[in-house]
């Protein structure tokens, strides 16, 4: 039997807000799949974007974009005001997203929500995530306080993970960790109900996870002992590809390449994750 459907990123849907997300727009496409006896909705990774805002080098090969979070859900949650919402500078031109100017104001806005929000939920944070998003907060929290920098420009302890560090930066900034996992939590629960909407309309939704992982994530820095580092935690080759008719000289992506053979050894247990 053959089945058809459409490509259509998350951060493409039509919004307010400077970006594509989880909102009612998203339904809506949704009931035009239906109604035009599609399928399949493709839809491009979700993961939390870092420079270049590309998802394919997300911080993160297990959390989500944050970006995707609909504000009107939280306005009706009363986490967030209408007023709170317009009043943010998310760009003004519906052709194009403005990552620049979602960057600096969508955080500002989740922290509004973020305030309110832990009053009566802070203690149920980590029971709602899966450890590796877990990580990817923590790892966001101590990248904010080395002023965005990539994990292999901080301080020795914490980016070689000794405990002693990993226990004081847990303890130091244990409340921007919870404003990263509050992020992890709205996007699941957005993204559940979306997911499931569109599976009880019969649409599927497909798409590509990406090959590899970026340097600068918590995926590299949690876990090095899957990836091609030497001792200096320094990927000894990165991922690129050759001259073809794109690129004259081929491409240096700069993602590290994966050690197989631990891998293997661990029946690919990090791969069924993510998978999972």
């Amino acid at each position: 039997m053959r089945e058809c459907g459409m490509l259509l990123p998350i951060a493409s849907l039509p919004s307010k807000y400077g970006i594509g997300c989880f909102s009612k727009e998203a339904y809506e496409f949704v009931d035009q799949l239906k109604e035009g006896g599609q399928s399949f909705w493709q839809i491009l990774p979700l993961g939390p974007t870092g420079f270049g805002d590309s998802p394919y080098q997300a911080f993160s090969a297990f959390a989500g974009n944050p970006y995707f979070i609909d504000l009107e859900q939280l306005v009706g949650e009363g986490l967030l005001t209408e007023d709170e919402c317009e009043e943010a500078d998310f760009g003004d031109d519906d052709r194009y997203i403005a990552y620049d100017k979602i960057y600096k104001a969508r955080f500002k806005v989740l922290k509004k929500a973020y305030e309110r929000w832990k009053k009566d939920h802070h203690q149920f944070l980590k029971s709602k995530l899966d450890p590796e998003t877990i990580e990817y907060c923590f790892y966001m929290a101590v990248k904010d306080h080395f002023k965005s920098a990539s994990w292999n420009k901080w301080d020795k302890d914490i980016r070689l993970r000794k405990p002693a560090a990993v226990e004081k930066y847990k303890k130091m900034l244990a409340d921007e960790i919870g404003f990263y996992e509050f992020q992890q939590i709205e996007f699941n629960e957005q993204w559940s109900r979306l997911k499931a909407y569109a599976n009880e309309n019969g649409i599927r939704i497909i798409g590509d996870i990406p090959i590899y992982v970026a340097f600068d994530g918590a995926d590299s820095w949690a876990h090095p002992e899957l990836f091609q580092f030497d001792e200096a935690g320094q990927p000894e080759a990165v991922a690129g590809c050759p001259p073809d008719a794109f690129s004259a000289t081929g491409q240096l992506w700069g993602n590290p390449l994966y050690r197989w053979e631990h891998h293997k050894a661990t029946d690919y247990a990090w791969w069924l994750s993510r998978m999972e």
